[in-house]
């Protein structure tokens, strides 16, 4: 593994897959604040000469995979570009991963917990689904190729895998869910997992810098419906905000993918995070305090 030393200890070198995407512009900008040494890219991650060459010329100690396809607008687009779908989300993410292994890197991937849904065995006012559960949600293309190419790059020991769910930041950047949904005609209103990046992506260098490595979900404790989180926004942020619920059945009528619903047990999460002396706030509790650094910034 490729490494500087500082007064007899490693320094950490860290290079982003996807710079210029929205997670990966969080995990610069909070890298470059805790003085880390840090590095962006945009090299194709299905491109194995060109992703060893990156490798190479950086040399970093840490790869954070913060790129792959999650479609524009939405998870619809990966329907009708299933090939490009493939290519990124399956072929780049192992790609990658099997380069960093071959140069003795330590990789993050960040993954999605979208490949739940509600079942018999798992309510939503039940237990959360595990890491060790199979995946058993194949309603939209997005999801089955995430939930396909976890199944191998698990067995990859020099992965993290951290499942992001419906990610949140602290604007209203159009890939924030909160932006996402305060702009839908309509929502459902069903209890999900969610991930504060805030209270998240300082986690993810935690776990990383301590060489981490297998399945978390990566999502705060809890679960939180549409209306919940859209009644917080209201009060603390944007007062006088309205909207109207529609079903499952009315939602599938005018979208092309299904969408997961699901609550995943962060216990695992919680445990190894504890070990190093941080914690991930609840959700409810966690959306406030997202919400009130917005209006505190001024964002409306």
């Amino acid at each position: 593994m490729a490494t500087t030393k500082t007064n007899g200890t490693q320094k950490h070198r860290f290079l982003i897959w996807g710079g210029d995407g929205w997670v990966a512009g969080h995990l610069k900008t909070l890298l470059e604040s805790q003085g880390k040494e840090v590095h962006a890219t945009t090299v194709r991650m299905e491109n194995r000469e060109t992703v060893l060459d990156e490798l190479d010329r950086i040399r970093p100690t840490h790869v954070l995979n913060a790129a792959g396809c999650t479609g524009r607008p939405n998870v619809d687009w990966c329907e009708d570009n299933r090939e490009a779908t493939i290519r990124s989300n399956a072929i780049g993410t192992l790609n990658l991963a099997d380069c960093c292994f071959l140069r003795r890197i330590h990789c993050t991937v960040f993954a999605t917990g979208c490949i739940y849904q509600y079942d018999d065995a798992h309510p939503w006012d039940g237990p959360g689904f595990l890491e060790t559960d199979p995946a058993n949600f194949a309603g939209s293309f997005y999801s089955m190729t995430k939930a396909h190419v976890e199944e191998i790059i698990k067995h990859y020991n020099n992965c993290l895998i951290l499942r992001l769910r419906m990610p949140v930041s602290d604007d209203l950047h159009p890939r924030n869910f909160v932006t996402k949904i305060t702009k839908y005609n309509h929502v459902v209103d069903i209890p999900n997992s969610n991930s504060i990046l805030t209270d998240l992506l300082p986690a993810s260098i935690v776990l990383a810098e301590h060489g981490e490595v297998g399945v978390y979900n990566f999502t705060n404790p809890g679960a939180i419906s549409h209306n919940e989180v859209l009644s917080l926004f209201r009060d603390i942020v944007r007062p006088g905000y309205t909207w109207r619920n529609f079903s499952l059945e009315e939602q599938a009528k005018v979208i092309k993918a299904g969408r997961s619903n699901c609550r995943l047990d962060t216990t695992k999460l919680a445990a190894k995070l504890k070990e190093y002396g941080y914690e991930v706030p609840e959700i409810h509790d966690a959306y406030r305090q997202c919400f009130e650094r917005m209006k505190a910034a001024g964002v409306e």
